[in-house]
């Protein structure tokens, strides 16, 4: 699932989005009613997730000559990856964050349908090979608007940077009696986003902070350049002072990057289920 050049965003996105908002007004009156003691009280915290991550979206080229999609031509699949992040609290509202999530995959396939790309030409029953590299970091601040003992409502702001490159490649071979000679076409791209929106927490359980739910949505409208959007919201159980589990679901990027002659196109949709921990101190 992506939005497309002049399309409007899906209804995961939209649901996602109408989640976290509501989860953040009804939040607000217990956040107001307490006291100034912190159960989310810590200097650094520190978040590794095991990411299962679906690929979907059309890579083009930078010269107008080809695209190829990533479910309808390559079949990519789902696979498993890090992501993780570092958030210093320097004050009690103030947070300085790093982030990175990386991304690379390869798929063996057979050509169903001619593909062009960057100038070379794949052909019907070839067998050939993608590779899909997204790493993506991220350098950000976050404000807590609202603090309180049962958690927080804050807006972060931050530059994401993406390393993007698509890669496809074949080896010399003979295919229905036509001899192919091995060939490679890559294109890629180093985008830096900057993007905002609210992040929150919340305890469930009026005087434990061992039940805990965070939502985060982030994304940003760049006119002619394209445009981006992420989410992740999370179940949290802590299970001692300084170390959590969490666990759900993750729309780790939805990027739009239009085409243009000295640059690559790009729509890709990462999302998927996350389980992992927290670290605080």
């Amino acid at each position: 699932m992506f939005i497309s050049k002049g399309g409007r965003p899906g209804s995961l996105a939209v649901r996602f989005l109408h989640l976290i908002l509501f989860g953040m007004i009804a939040a607000v009156p217990l956040l107001r009613a307490a006291d100034n003691e912190d159960f989310d009280s810590y200097t650094v915290r520190v978040d590794a997730f095991w990411f299962n991550a679906r690929p979907s979206g059309v890579f083009s080229g930078d010269r107008g000559d080809g695209f190829f999609n990533l479910q309808r031509d390559i079949q990519f699949n789902t696979y498993t990856t890090f992501s993780g992040g570092v958030d210093w609290k320097f004050t009690r509202k103030n947070h300085l964050l790093f982030g990175i999530t990386p991304f690379d995959r390869t798929k063996h396939f057979e050509v169903n349908r001619t593909i062009t790309f960057q100038g070379k030409t794949f052909n019907i029953g070839l067998a050939a090979a993608a590779q899909l590299q997204t790493n993506g970091y991220a350098l950000g601040y976050q404000y807590d608007i609202i603090r309180r003992k049962r958690g927080h409502i804050g807006i972060r702001a931050q530059i994401d940077l993406f390393d993007i490159a698509g890669t496809l490649s074949s080896s010399a071979q003979i295919t229905n009696g036509a001899f192919h000679v091995s060939q490679r076409a890559r294109g890629s791209l180093r985008a830096p986003l900057p993007v905002a929106g609210p992040n929150a927490r919340f305890y469930l359980l009026p005087d434990s902070t061992r039940l805990f739910v965070t939502g985060q949505l982030l994304g940003m409208y760049l006119f002619g350049y394209g445009n981006f959007l992420s989410t992740v919201d999370t179940l949290g159980l802590a299970v001692t002072r300084h170390f959590a589990i969490r666990g759900g679901y993750q729309l780790a990027q939805r990027l739009n990057i239009n085409s243009k002659s000295n640059r690559i196109g790009l729509n890709l949709t990462q999302k998927g289920p996350v389980a992992g921990f927290e670290f605080s101190f």
